[in-house]
C-alpha cells in the first residue's frame, strides 16, 4: 500500500504495520486534567479527536495491530525520579490528588484513555514511565513478535512524546508516518516545528501525511 506523504510516499503492508496512539489520556486532552494544570489550553489537544476516531475505527476495519500508550506511574512514585516530578511549578505535581484523581498514577480516572478512543479486546495498552513508548516498556518486543516493521503515530503531544517514541522507534529499525492531522501541541508552533525535524532530509525520522490518503488507502 502507497500513500502520499513528505518527504516522499509511504509505503507499508497493513499486516507489517501498527497504529500507536500516543497518550490520549483524559489528564492531557480533558478540562481538569495535568494538561490544564500547566496552563495550557486543553481544547488544542481535544479538536485532533475526530480524526483520530476516524483513523483507529478504519484501521480497526483494516485489520491492523493497535497500540495505546498511557504515561503513568505506579502508584508510590517508585518510576517517577525527582527531576521529572519537581519541575517547573505547576499547580498540581505527578502523584497529586485532583478532579480526575491522582495526577498520572496508574489506575486513576484521569490516566484513562478517553472514551471516543478507549481500547477493545486484542489491542496493547502500554503505561510508559517516560516520553518515549519504548522506555521500560515491552514495545519492541511485543512488535518484533507480531511482525511489524512500519508504524503509524498519532497522539498527543508533538513535540514531546510523539516525537520522543518516533525518535526511539528509528532507532530500532521501524519505518514510522506521523498522521498530521491525528497530533497536537498545546504550542501550535512546537508541532508545525516538530513535523518538519521528523521529515527533514529524507524523513531523517519518518515521514509526516495528513490523515485523507491514509483512509482512502485503507478503503480501497
Amino acid at each position: 500500500m502507497h500513500i502520499d506523504a513528505q518527504p516522499f510516499p509511504y509505503s507499508f503492508d497493513v499486516a507489517r504495520t501498527a497504529l500507536v496512539i500516543i497518550d490520549m489520556q483524559r489528564d492531557f486532552i480533558e478540562p481538569g486534567g495535568f494538561g490544564e494544570t500547566l496552563g495550557n489550553d486543553v481544547a488544542l489537544l481535544e479538536a485532533i479527536v475526530p480524526a483520530c476516531k476516524a483513523v483507529l475505527s478504519a484501521w480497526r476495519r483494516a485489520g491492523g495491530l493497535v497500540v495505546h500508550t498511557r504515561e503513568a506511574h505506579a502508584p508510590d512514585l517508585s518510576d517517577c525520579p525527582p527531576a521529572k516530578r519537581l519541575r517547573g511549578n505547576p499547580t498540581l505535581r505527578i502523584g497529586d490528588a485532583g478532579p480526575m484523581g491522582r495526577i498520572l498514577v496508574t489506575g486513576e480516572p484521569g490516566n484513562q484513555i478517553i472514551p471516543a478512543l478507549a481500547p477493545v479486546d486484542g489491542e496493547i495498552v502500554l503505561d510508559k514511565p517516560g516520553k518515549g513508548a519504548f522506555h521500560a516498556t515491552p514495545l519492541h518486543a511485543l512488535l518484533q513478535g507480531a511482525g511489524i516493521t512500519h508504524l503509524l503515530f498519532m497522539g498527543v503531544t508533538t513535540e514531546v512524546c510523539v516525537q520522543t517514541s518516533m525518535r526511539e522507534a528509528n532507532d530500532r529499525g521501524y519505518d514510522c508516518l506521523l498522521l498530521e492531522d491525528c497530533t497536537e501541541s498545546y504550542f501550535p508552533h512546537f508541532k508545525a516545528a516538530a513535523l518538519e525535524m521528523i521529515r527533514a532530509q529524507g524523513a531523517i525520522v519518518g515521514w509526516t501525511a495528513p490523515s485523507a490518503p491514509l483512509l482512502a488507502a485503507l478503503q480501497a
